[in-house]
């Protein structure tokens, strides 16, 4: 099994029951277990201002996929539950991202690790810091070697 971190956010609907509905979802899936979940933090928008406040939650995970199959897996978990990719950094039912995967760097073209601006957003940091610290003090080093 792999340790892995996940950002989830969402800001239209139901945003509570549409972020537990994906832990719930994410948690049944036979190759994932969730480990740790943050508290929700409610922040403003970041990047595209002009929409609802976000609600934010970190999870620690154990998975046995590897970063690529657990991306599919996340994205699955996003268009099952209607997620449509309309407008960059715009509203969303639900987000799912990868902010790290066992502290591995990896580059592909669907793929970056460790996420490449978590170390710019509280709304990532603060839940993470929560659950493992020592992953969101990580991420802050490697963005600093990054820039």
């Amino acid at each position: 099994m792999h340790a892995a971190w996940l950002a989830l956010g969402a800001n239209i609907g139901n945003p509570t029951a549409q972020l537990d509905e994906a832990v719930d979802r994410l948690d049944r899936h036979p190759a994932i277990a969730v480990m740790a979940r943050s508290t929700t933090i409610i922040t403003p928008a970041w990047g595209k201002t002009d929409q609802p406040d976000f609600y934010n939650l970190a999870l620690a995970i154990q998975t046995s996929l590897g970063p690529q199959h657990l991306l599919e897996a996340c994205l699955a978990v996003e268009s099952a539950m209607g997620r449509q990719r309309l407008e960059h950094w715009g509203p969303r039912l639900i987000d799912i991202d990868i902010i790290a995967y066992e502290r591995q760097v990896l580059t592909t073209d669907s793929l970056k690790l460790p996420h490449p601006f978590a170390h710019q957003r509280d709304f990532v940091l603060t839940p993470l810091r929560q659950i493992a610290p020592d992953v969101a003090e990580w991420l802050v080093e490697q963005g600093k070697t990054r820039t």
